[in-house]
């Protein structure tokens, strides 16, 4: 997505404010008011006449995004390679097929190499008053990554069992969200299969819900990517198929 900058934002000198510091990047509460505000104006009028500062809160929320991968890349060459400024998610909504007609999104969402029907396991962050959370893993990959996840799987159940029963993925994930999945096992397995609630899955994905507070704090950036790399092992075990 590309957005013309407003006049007096340089998301360079914002972010080098606080690299002089030695500081990670922090969100302010007014992230959370405007979100707040928009839910309850959610048009496009009311829109364009905030959208300057939506720009300014995009602009403090690619500066998170930028210290987060710096932090966790550090343990994953995959998330330092990518770009912060391309992780932001679009603030406006698809409604051609909804009936929900509202255009803007009342939440902030960034992706490190996931999003629907990726090709790749990663972390997503979404920030929203008192509904932000993290996600990680890979989230309704296309049927043919699914059909090879799931022979990964079968092949090797106790590394995958491994992955997600660690004491820190189980601290902070405890077990995969199941919100997609089939009641069926799948073609190809047999019902008894030892594994047949994960290959029931369509999406392996671990979740941890965040406070406001937990956005908020000083050092967010730090542990939201402590969380995120909890679920490095499945992300590992995950893209093995793709390697």
């Amino acid at each position: 997505m590309q957005l013309s900058q407003p006049i007096g934002l340089n998301i360079e000198s914002y972010q080098n404010d606080f690299k002089n510091t030695n500081m990670s990047a922090v969100l302010s509460k007014n992230i959370f008011d405007f979100l707040k505000k928009l839910a309850k104006n959610n048009n496009r009028d009311w829109f364009n006449e905030h959208k300057e500062e939506y720009l300014e809160h995009q602009q403090e929320f690619q500066a998170f995004m930028e210290d987060l991968i710096s932090e966790l890349g550090k343990s994953d060459e995959n998330i330092a390679k990518l770009d912060a400024k391309k992780s932001l998610q679009r603030i406006y909504r698809d409604i051609r097929f909804s009936k929900d007609k509202t255009p803007y999104k009342i939440h902030l969402g960034a992706s490190l190499g996931m999003g629907k029907g990726g090709e790749n396991a990663g972390h997503y962050l979404h920030i929203e008053p008192g509904k932000s959370f993290v996600a990680s893993g890979i989230y309704m990959p296309e049927a043919s990554l699914l059909k090879e996840i799931r022979k990964e799987i079968n092949a090797f159940p106790e590394e995958f069992k491994k992955a997600i029963s660690h004491k820190d993925f189980k601290k902070y994930f405890g077990e995969l969200d199941r919100e997609h999945e089939l009641k069926k096992i799948p073609q190809g397995y047999e019902k008894d299969n030892p594994m047949a609630d994960f290959l029931r899955l369509k999406s392996f994905v671990g979740l941890h819900r965040l406070s406001d507070t937990d956005v908020l704090e000083k050092d967010a950036v730090k542990k939201i990517a402590g969380i995120m790399k909890c679920a490095l092992p499945l992300n590992e075990f995950l893209n093995t198929p793709f390697r």
